[in-house]
């Protein structure tokens, strides 16, 4: 259960710095306690859509992770950015992507920022 907290604050604070980075990613809200309970709502969503959806993506797109010797990835994730995007407009979040390259950009921050949190943060059951 605590390594399920600690991913979900990892994705929260990796989707925090893309939208501070990315103007055409937008995280509306009231106050500052929306915006952060909108972001773990989002991570969770970003989280699930990561768990259930990326792996089928990834094994149909395997000729071409191959090919572009896994480059496809940075398309893959922000498919997944993308695809989150719609979850959470369709779930009424104030969470918005614009644009299949500001997803690539933003997929590849929060790669990064996701992968230096992971280490830095515990990662115990």
């Amino acid at each position: 259960m605590m390594n399920f907290v600690v991913k979900t604050i990892a994705n929260a604070g990796a989707l925090a710095v893309a939208v501070w980075l990315l103007d055409k990613i937008t995280l509306t809200g009231d106050s500052t306690g929306k915006k952060a309970g909108t972001l773990i709502i989002v991570a969770l969503i970003f989280g699930l859509v990561n768990f259930l959806v990326k792996p089928v993506v990834k094994l149909l797109s395997l000729p071409l992770l191959i090919l572009t010797l896994g480059l496809f990835t940075l398309v893959v994730n922000a498919l997944m950015l993308l695809l989150t995007s719609w979850l959470a407009d369709q779930l009424d979040l104030s969470f918005h992507v614009e644009g299949f390259w500001t997803a690539v950009l933003g997929g590849l921050i929060i790669s990064v920022v996701s992968w230096a949190l992971h280490v830095v943060l515990p990662d115990k059951d």
